[in-house]
């Protein structure tokens, strides 16, 4: 064969090597500049490796899930523990004093200015052997007139001594609650008392009227729409409610007399609904002793038979944790509908 023949025998393989060539994943022939084309096996994929990789991926997202659940256990736990008291970090490790912050709006939140909150709180301290009292520090201007009974009668049934220390504001239902302490401390401006209850109604009917905005009641009685607020109440259904609030006032005013020992008349002619100074409320009976937070606990340190003042636990929810919570709730409430029907404009009954 000749050179010119070899040559071109050479130029044939280069081309059919290439075209045998293609890529794996397109299908797209593979060119060479010269050479021999690779080997077919470096080519091809490698299934060991590939199932290999795919164990890899299912590995990693078991651990991701299960790091997910721990945390979500360990948050849960953190909260119960925190609302219960159930955990060793809420128990005392020597005698002391429980801290109850009484420090927002009385409502049904589950914090320890609702029922339940109160509820599970008093329950730790009193099922601790060596919590010996509580002291309820409280900062708040009252709230819903049903949440404030059902704490009072807690408070009043609570078989440990129990003392509350006033800070700015102690009035309305959140004094009603503090009323049935064993003692009241108060600093000498502290807001207290304001002993009475509101029900407000909101009448937009003149407003709507103004916007051409018309709104039909469709009631299953007379005055199912009464409070609704494109209209006004009747003169019926005026007295109607101010007979209810009239009833709650009295029950606030004798739940009063009852946990102060005073006389029914007494209280009846100090709840105007306004507000008494920390140095009033002492000389008119409504609170014991001008003090703070460090007197009240000398006080009941000494109270349950000890010199100097105990120390303290509080009751209370880490921030981090209430963070957490208040986004598991707020998720639920976007999510979730309600199937109560009441009137726009009338709210619950407030002890304020």
């Amino acid at each position: 064969m000749t050179q010119q023949g070899d040559d071109l025998s050479q130029v044939e393989d280069q081309y059919s090597q290439a075209y045998a060539a293609r890529d794996i994943r397109t299908g797209a022939p593979v060119t060479f500049s010269g050479g021999a084309a690779p080997a077919a096996a470096s080519a091809a994929p490698q299934k060991g490796k590939g199932k290999a990789a795919g164990i890899i991926v299912g590995i990693c997202v078991v651990v991701i899930l299960a790091l997910g659940a721990l945390s979500c256990s360990a948050t849960m736990d953190e909260l119960e523990s925190a609302f219960t008291g159930g955990s060793s970090d809420m128990s005392a490790a020597v005698p002391s004093i429980a801290v109850i912050d009484i420090n927002s709006t009385i409502d049904y939140d589950g914090s320890a200015c609702s029922p339940s909150g109160l509820k599970s709180r008093l329950e730790a301290a009193q099922e601790d052997p060596l919590v010996e009292g509580v002291i309820l520090r409280v900062n708040s201007g009252g709230g819903v007139a049903t949440a404030g009974e059902e704490m009072s009668h807690l408070v009043a049934q609570f078989a440990k001594p129990i003392v509350v220390v006033s800070e700015a504001t102690n009035a309305s239902a959140a004094y009603e609650i503090s009323s049935q302490a064993d003692y009241i401390f108060c600093a000498k401006t502290t807001s207290i008392g304001s002993i009475g209850v509101i029900l407000q109604v909101t009448d937009l009917s003149g407003l709507y009227e103004k916007l051409g905005i018309n709104i039909d009641n469709i009631t299953s009685a007379e005055s199912k729409d009464a409070g609704a607020s494109n209209r006004p109440l009747t003169e019926e259904e005026r007295a109607w409610y101010q007979a209810m609030v009239d009833e709650i006032d009295a029950d606030f005013v004798q739940t009063v007399a009852d946990g102060r020992g005073m006389p029914l008349g007494k209280v009846r002619e100090l709840a105007n609904g306004l507000p008494y100074t920390g140095q009033q409320a002492v000389e008119n009976g409504l609170a014991d002793e001008i003090g703070y937070f460090e007197d009240a606990l000398l006080y009941l340190s000494q109270a349950v038979g000890y010199e100097g003042s105990l120390p303290t636990i509080n009751y209370e929810v880490s921030e981090s944790s209430l963070g957490q919570l208040l986004d598991l709730l707020s998720a639920g409430q976007s999510s979730s509908s309600t199937s109560d029907i009441k009137a726009e404009g009338m709210s619950l009954p407030t002890v304020e």
